[in-house]
């Protein structure tokens, strides 16, 4: 019942960030009915929220979304986020383990291991760009899509978010991800494992796209502990760290 409620008021607060919030008046308090009713919820509904204004609900949203994206650049924008993270570690492309492989037979498979870790340093350095994306995916967001995450999972926020931000998180942080793959030696170990691969002999072709592969890796991890944020801030009150968040999410 309590994950119920506190997912209905987390998607009407989604929806009413994107309105345009008139001023306190009657007006606004028409309004604000208006929008419950339309959303199928009552003044007598357990989850009203006809006591908290407009203002309020869009600044929960903003809060929560500003604290939960903070909570996952730092916990995967730093040194060993990635590396040491059971859920997110970014282990070597498939065609680069084959070549790991037949290093090992030759006593070089730490060349792979080095490479390893330097993608992952370069997501480590990347995943803050990711933060300052947000507020244009909520700006986009319709009616529809807020009815969708009325009536969605713990993590539909997220998902919704996903599906407006990916293109973009993808476009913003491949250049990001690109630098840093320089900066942080990986390009240095990737040509120095593929000269010791490929003086081998009998040894397949084998390529990778180490950008696009680290800016995907990446954006998953994102995603997964955005999710998390988001389910924790819905259900477990510890969560919520500031007034505003304890009065939207606490009803």
């Amino acid at each position: 019942m309590h994950a119920t409620r506190h997912a209905m008021i987390f998607g009407l607060v989604l929806l009413c960030a994107t309105a345009v919030v008139p001023a306190p008046s009657q007006a606004a308090s028409d309004w604000t009915k208006d929008l419950l009713k339309s959303l199928g919820i009552g003044s007598s509904s357990k989850s009203d929220v006809s006591g908290l204004t407009t203002g309020e609900i869009s600044g929960g949203l903003r809060e929560a979304l500003r604290i939960g994206s903070e909570r996952v650049v730092s916990t995967l924008g730093r040194p060993d986020g990635f590396n040491k993270s059971p859920d997110v570690h970014i282990p070597l492309p498939g065609s680069l383990k084959t070549a790991q492989k037949m290093l090992a037979k030759v006593g070089k498979s730490k060349l792979g291991d080095d490479l390893e870790l330097r993608l992952n340093r370069a997501a480590e350095a990347a995943v803050p760009k990711a933060k300052g994306l947000f507020a244009d995916a909520i700006s986009q967001m319709t009616i529809d899509d807020a009815k969708t995450i009325l009536n969605g999972p713990k993590d539909s926020a997220t998902q919704y978010f996903r599906r407006k931000m990916s293109p973009r998180l993808t476009e913003e942080m491949t250049p990001i991800v690109t630098e840093q793959l320089t900066d942080v030696g990986a390009i240095k170990s990737y040509d120095k494992m593929m000269g010791k691969y490929e003086a081998l002999p009998f040894v397949p072709d084998v390529k990778a796209n180490l950008t696009s592969y680290v800016v995907g890796k990446a954006i998953d991890g994102v995603f997964l502990y955005l999710g998390r944020e988001e389910a924790a801030i819905r259900e477990n009150p510890a969560k919520r760290t500031t007034d505003l968040l304890k009065k939207v999410f606490g009803r």
